[in-house]
C-alpha cells in the first residue's frame, strides 16, 4: 500500500466513529436510485427511470406497486403524503395526500367511545392515494398514468408471495375474518398463500385497469395528458368504482358516501423548512407530525453532538429530551390548518428553540409532558399551552401535564407496532422524491371494499375525541398523522430524500440517521445501519393514545455502560436485539463529495434499494 493510500485510509478511520458498523455496502449510482419497502416496489420505480422517466414518475409507479405488494402495511385505499425536489427550479413542493374524515364523522357520532375504532369501516378516511398520485404525476411527472400503473397491474395479476407478508397474513387472519371481501381477497381458498406461491388480486387488477382505460379513452379523444390523468382519477372517485366503495362501507356500518369520494381532493403546498448545520430540511405542514423533526433539529443546534460522541449517553440523552419537547408541542398544537390555527411560525423559530433548550436537564430524564408557549414568537401572545406553558424558568410545573393525563400506562406494556412504508427516489437530473404511503394495512384486520380489491384506510383512529384538541374529529378534516416524508438540500442543491415506516417513531428514526450523517460524518448506509433508540414518553397517535413515561426503547448493540448511564439519569430502558427495532429507513440522494447518486436501505424490515 502506498503512503498516500495509507494516510487516506487512516484519515477515514478517524472520521468514522468506531461505534458505526455497516451491515451492507452503500449503493452508488449515476443514473438513478430507488429505495423502498420491497424489491418489487423498487423494481417498479427503476423500470420507469430506465424508460426515461423522472424521479416523480418512478416514485408514483413505486407507490402503486407498493399498494399491491406491501399490503401488510399499505393499500390503495390509504394515503400518500409526498415531498418533491424539482431540480430545474431548485424548488421543493409538498403533496398533501392525506384523506379526510367523512362528512358524517362528528364527535357525536362516536359518543360513548374513548377513541375511534382502529380498524373496519368506521376507521376509514377518504381514500387519497389515487388522487394524490394523479395530482403529482400530472403536475410534475412526464409519463402517462397507464405507464406508471403497468408494473402494479402486472403485480396484481400475480407475484411470488414472500415470507414477511405470508407471516402477516397468518398473524392478522382473525382480524380479517369478519369481512367476507377481505377473506376472498387475501385468503384465496380460505388459506394463507405460502412463500414462493403465486399470489393474485384479480379484483384490484381490474380496478387499476379501469383507470388506465379511462385515461386511454381521454387521450384517444384528443385531450391533453394532464386532462387524461384527471379522467382516470375521476374514474376512481365517481361512477361505478365510487358506488362500489361507498356501498361496501355503508353495508358494514361505515360513513363514507359517494359524495365524500367525489368531493375529495389532495393539495399542492409549500414545505416548512429549517436549517441545521448548513443543511436545509424540508417537511410537510402540521396536518401531520413532520414539523416535529424541524423543531427537534432547532433544539439540537444548541448541543455539540459530535463532541459528545456517537451513541454516547450524552448524545442519546440530549436527542431524546429534545424529541420529548417537540412531540409535546405536536400534541398540543398540531392539526389540520384548514380547521385550527397552528402557531407554526413560532414553533419553528430559532428563538423559541433557544427558549425551550434551557428545559433540557442533561442529568435527568423528564417524565412530564411539557408543551411550550410559542405565542410570543408567533406574533400572538394570547396562545396558552395546556397544563402550563413550560417556558424558561418553569421546568417543573405545579401540576404537571403527565400527572393529569388520563392516557398514562404503566411501564412494561407493549409499544406500538410500526406501520406504513416509504419510497425515496433520486434521478440523474437531480430530482428527489420522498413519499410515506400508509394505511389500508393488515394490522388488526383489513377492510376490503367489496369487489374493488381496495383495502380502505385505518387513519380515523389518529383523531381525538376530547373537546379542545386541535386534532378533534370533524367532517372533512384531515387527521394529524405520523406520516413524514423528508427532503434535505445543501446550498439549494439536492442532498437526500429519506423516510421510514414506524408510526410515532418515524421522525425519531429519520433524526438519528440525519445526525449520523451530518454531525458524525457516517457514510449513508452506515448511518442507516447504526444502532437505534426511540422514546415512548410521548402520546401515541394510535388506538387509545397512551403514554409510557420515561420509557426509552433501545437496541442492545448500544454498549452496556451507555445503557447504565442512561438508566441512572431516569430513563427506563426497553431492549431489543441488534437491528430488530420496528423501523425501516430508506434513503436516496447525491453524494456531495463525488456528485454521484447513492442509496441506502435498512436491513430492519428487509428494505430494498436499486442503484445503477
Amino acid at each position: 500500500m502506498s503512503r498516500v493510500a495509507l494516510v487516506l485510509l487512516l484519515g477515514l478511520a478517524q472520521a468514522v466513529p468506531a461505534s458505526a458498523q455497516s451491515l451492507r455496502p452503500e449503493f452508488p449510482g449515476t443514473h438513478g436510485v430507488v429505495a423502498a419497502g420491497r424489491t418489487y416496489t423498487a423494481e417498479a420505480g427503476a423500470e420507469l427511470l430506465s424508460n426515461g422517466g423522472t424521479a416523480v414518475d418512478a416514485g408514483i409507479a413505486a407507490i402503486f406497486a407498493a399498494a399491491v405488494v406491501e399490503i401488510s402495511h399499505f393499500g390503495l385505499g390509504g394515503e400518500a403524503p409526498m415531498v418533491i425536489y424539482l431540480a430545474k427550479n431548485r424548488e421543493v413542493v409538498v403533496i398533501n395526500g392525506q384523506g379526510t374524515a367523512p362528512l358524517a364523522a362528528t364527535p357525536e357520532a362516536f359518543t360513548g367511545k374513548t377513541s375511534i375504532p382502529a380498524n373496519g369501516p368506521l376507521a376509514a378516511t377518504i381514500p387519497a392515494v389515487v388522487d394524490a398520485a394523479s395530482l403529482a404525476l400530472a403536475k410534475y411527472g412526464t409519463k402517462s398514468l397507464g405507464e406508471v400503473l403497468a408494473p402494479a397491474i402486472r403485480l396484481a395479476d400475480g407475484f411470488p408471495m414472500y415470507e414477511f407478508l405470508s407471516r402477516y397474513l397468518t398473524s392478522e387472519r382473525r382480524g380479517c375474518e369478519p369481512y367476507a371481501a377481505t377473506m376472498r381477497t387475501y385468503y384465496p381458498e380460505g388459506r394463507v398463500t405460502r412463500a414462493g406461491e403465486m399470489f393474485r388480486q384479480p379484483n384490484l387488477a381490474r380496478t387499476l385497469r379501469r383507470l388506465v382505460d379511462a385515461e386511454a379513452a381521454s387521450l384517444k379523444s384528443g385531450e391533453p395528458r394532464e386532462k387524461a390523468i384527471g379522467r382516470a382519477r375521476d374514474a376512481f372517485y365517481t361512477g361505478d368504482i365510487a358506488r362500489q366503495l361507498a356501498a361496501a362501507v355503508q353495508a358494514e356500518g361505515g360513513m363514507i358516501t359517494e359524495a365524500d369520494l367525489a368531493n375529495y381532493h389532495s393539495k399542492i403546498e409549500q414545505p416548512y423548512s429549517v436549517t441545521y448545520r448548513g443543511y436545509t430540511v424540508h417537511k410537510a405542514g402540521p396536518w401531520n407530525q413532520s414539523p416535529v423533526l424541524l423543531q427537534t433539529l432547532n433544539l439540537l443546534e444548541g448541543f455539540d453532538l459530535r463532541a459528545m460522541g456517537h451513541l454516547s449517553a450524552d448524545s442519546i440523552h440530549a436527542m431524546t429530551e429534545a424529541m420529548k419537547l417537540a412531540y409535546a408541542d405536536r400534541d398540543r398544537y398540531y392539526g389540520d390548518p384548514d380547521f385550527v390555527k397552528v402557531p407554526i411560525t413560532g414553533l419553528l423559530s430559532k428563538a423559541y428553540a433557544k427558549d425551550r433548550h434551557a428545559l433540557i436537564d442533561m442529568k435527568h430524564a423528564s417524565l412530564e409532558q411539557r408543551p411550550g408557549n410559542p405565542g410570543p414568537f408567533d406574533g400572538n401572545s394570547t396562545i396558552e399551552a395546556r397544563c402550563g406553558d413550560g417556558r424558561l424558568g418553569e421546568p417543573s410545573l405545579p401540576t404537571p401535564c403527565m400527572a393529569r393525563d388520563p392516557h398514562i400506562r404503566r411501564v412494561g406494556t407493549p409499544g406500538e407496532s410500526g406501520d406504513t412504508t416509504a419510497i425515496e427516489v433520486a434521478d440523474k437530473d437531480g430530482n428527489l422524491f420522498s413519499a410515506t404511503p400508509s394505511s389500508g394495512w393488515l394490522l388488526g384486520g383489513a377492510f376490503v371494499a367489496g369487489d374493488t380489491g381496495v383495502p380502505l384506510s385505518n387513519r380515523m383512529q389518529a383523531f381525538r375525541l376530547e373537546p379542545g384538541s386541535p386534532n378533534i374529529v370533524a367532517p372533512g378534516k384531515r387527521p394529524r398523522t405520523t406520516l413524514t416524508p423528508t427532503i434535505v438540500t445543501k446550498d439549494g442543491a439536492p442532498f437526500l430524500a429519506i423516510g421510514t415506516p414506524g408510526g410515532d417513531s418515524q421522525d425519531q428514526q429519520i433524526l438519528q440517521v440525519l445526525v449520523n450523517v451530518i454531525d458524525f460524518g457516517l457514510p449513508l448506509q452506515a448511518a442507516v445501519d447504526s444502532a437505534r433508540f426511540n422514546t415512548l414518553s410521548i402520546q401515541s397517535s394510535f388506538r387509545d393514545h397512551r403514554i409510557d413515561p420515561g420509557v426509552l426503547e433501545m437496541e442492545r448493540s448500544i454498549p452496556e455502560a451507555v445503557r447504565k448511564d442512561l438508566e441512572a439519569r431516569g430513563h427506563t430502558l426497553r431492549l431489543y436485539l441488534p437491528v430488530t427495532y420496528s423501523t425501516g429507513v430508506v434513503a436516496a440522494g447525491a453524494d456531495p463529495a463525488t456528485g454521484h447518486l447513492r442509496g441506502a436501505a435498512d436491513v430492519r424490515r428487509e428494505r430494498a434499494v436499486i442503484a445503477w
